[in-house]
């Protein structure tokens, strides 16, 4: 019995003494963390989403406390967050212009022309390494969800060949950009109510051959735009957001019918397209 109590008090003892131990070695061997970062960490979202670059929202705010990242770096905050951590870090922050994700293709399955069938990996940077994809147009939407599959909000899907944003959903992170092969979803203004559904660099005559919902570079709507906000480079019509009034005049003249309309339902975002 004096050996068991024996035993159990050495063992009592150890336990004390390595607790001790380790107790010491964290205050000694303790990372020191900003004071900044968890008031920082309150402002930021916590959607983990990498639209910032970095890892997440813990690694985004230890990058602003120690000044390699703007207070408004985050892409997904909205004016008031990102004012409120420029405060934190004395740092005057303007007004943040809320955006979303938008895909620029109208080339859906029943328009786009296609050079091969594939049946490969469903997966669209698979795909661009067999010659660019399916479909005929270089510059065309490959449907095949890696956007779908990168988008943290999950605000993406893929309808008849294109992919589609859920402006509901959609907080402008910017992932899907990143991830897509071909480079055609591009970040608007929210509130935006008109885009070219198109990204073809092509003439005219190899966009009709290509897919019947391309941009042919007409400049119709360029030259029925009163304020200058749609231009046509390298083939294809782009707008100008700081330009553009809503009139629509361009929607009411593209020949193509890819210049598209949003409007507001019930307080969402939704769009239409004039046929």
């Amino acid at each position: 019995m004096v050996e068991i109590l024996i035993t159990v008090l050495i063992f009592a003892g150890l336990g004390i003494l390595f607790g001790a131990i380790l107790a010491i070695a964290s205050k000694i061997f303790a990372v020191k963390v900003d004071e900044k970062v968890p008031l920082i960490m309150e402002n930021l979202p916590g959607a983990n989403c990498g639209g910032c670059g970095y890892s997440g929202c813990a690694a985004l705010a230890e990058a602003i406390a120690r000044g390699d990242a703007k207070p408004d770096a985050c892409t997904v905050c909205d004016s008031a967050s990102a004012k409120a951590i420029g405060e934190i870090m004395g740092i005057s922050v303007g007004e943040k212009k809320r955006m979303r994700a938008q895909v620029m293709c109208s080339g859906h399955s029943d328009a786009a022309k296609k050079k091969y069938a594939y049946s490969g990996a469903p997966d669209c940077i698979a795909a661009e390494r067999l010659g660019g994809g399916d479909k005929l147009c270089p510059n065309g939407c490959i449907g095949l969800g890696t956007c779908v599959a990168a988008c943290p909000m999950g605000a993406i899907s893929v309808v008849n060949g294109v992919a589609q944003v859920d402006y509901k959903k959609c907080e402008g992170c910017g992932v899907c950009v990143s991830a897509c092969p071909k480079h055609i979803i591009k970040l608007i203004p929210f509130d935006a109510a008109h885009w070219v559904g198109c990204m073809s660099v092509e003439n005219g005559a190899n966009t009709r051959k290509q897919c019947d919902r391309g941009c042919i570079s007409c400049r119709l709507c360029e030259k029925n735009c009163e304020y200058g906000a749609i231009t046509v480079n390298d083939f294809v019509a782009s707008i100008d957001y700081s330009k553009c009034v809503n009139c629509g005049k361009c929607v009411e003249k593209c020949p193509r019918h890819i210049i598209w309309s949003a409007h507001k339902e019930n307080g969402n975002l939704v769009f239409i397209r004039t046929e």
